[in-house]
């Protein structure tokens, strides 16, 4: 038994020995990657987008938007630097197209919607389309209860948010979506799903979840082929509902 032992020292002790020596042969510099230099990007500040980003609505105008699915003008309104949803006049999409992207996005519900005594999917309903089809729910969620899966920060009808981070309507609320397109195969095939990240005043409430399919009101989603990039898309759900501060980043 002492033999046996003193055998198992000897190798232990060689072990040692030889991963010493292998770790004195790696010098630092042969873990270092030099292979691709980061471009250097001046961070936003407030209302300033990112030097990187394309600013698809910075209050003035709606020159980067056209109704949706067609080539006519946007139909909502502009004040006070701010986008409006003009009820029943159609949803409006960028005249850009956009597959994986860092989504940055102001909102806010109307109060004339609690005053009214709107509650449920009918207060300050709208809602922000990745790709023209994939939903984030855009609500009022301040103590106005519906299906959770169909709250603001949810991926409508997928996804239930982590937690509640809304705020009262008439405040600004702001939506920082990290979004990976869904990829296909030649044959058109579904090769990889789509996920999404999404981070509300703050607050992460959708984790890198996986997206099932376009959003879909009654049924279950399912995937069909389509192109690699698609337009962002903003509805009217007869809701007087304000945007603000719209920028993306291509990834």
């Amino acid at each position: 038994m002492k033999l046996k032992s003193l055998t198992l020292s000897l190798i232990f002790l060689g072990g040692i020995s030889s991963f010493a020596q292998n770790k004195e042969e790696i010098k630092p510099q042969d873990t270092e990657d030099w292979s691709r230099k980061p471009e250097v990007v001046t961070p936003g500040k407030k209302s300033i987008a990112p030097s990187d980003a394309i600013v698809l609505f910075d209050g003035k105008d709606l020159s980067q938007w056209k109704k949706q699915g067609s080539n006519e003008p946007a139909g909502w309104k502009v004040k006070g630097k701010a986008m409006h949803v003009v009820p029943k006049s159609g949803g409006i999409e960028t005249k850009q197209k956009f597959g994986d992207c860092q989504l940055h996005i102001e909102w806010m519900s109307p109060k004339k919607d609690v005053k009214a005594g709107k509650k449920g999917q009918g207060c300050g309903n709208s809602g922000i389309f990745l790709m023209d089809r994939y939903e984030v729910q855009v609500l009022n969620s301040f103590e106005n209860e519906t299906y959770y899966n169909g709250m603001a920060s949810s991926i409508y009808k997928q996804h239930i948010p982590l937690v509640n981070a809304t705020l009262k309507p008439g405040e600004w609320q702001s939506y920082d979506i990290i979004f990976t397109a869904p990829k296909f195969n030649a044959d058109k095939t579904l090769k990889s799903p789509a996920y999404v990240t999404v981070i509300l005043n703050g607050v992460l409430v959708q984790n890198h979840v996986e997206i099932k399919g376009p959003t879909v009101f009654k049924g279950y989603p399912s995937y069909s082929y389509h192109e690699a990039k698609a337009p962002i898309a903003l509805q009217d759900h007869t809701n007087e509902v304000s945007y603000r501060n719209i920028w993306i980043r291509e990834l």
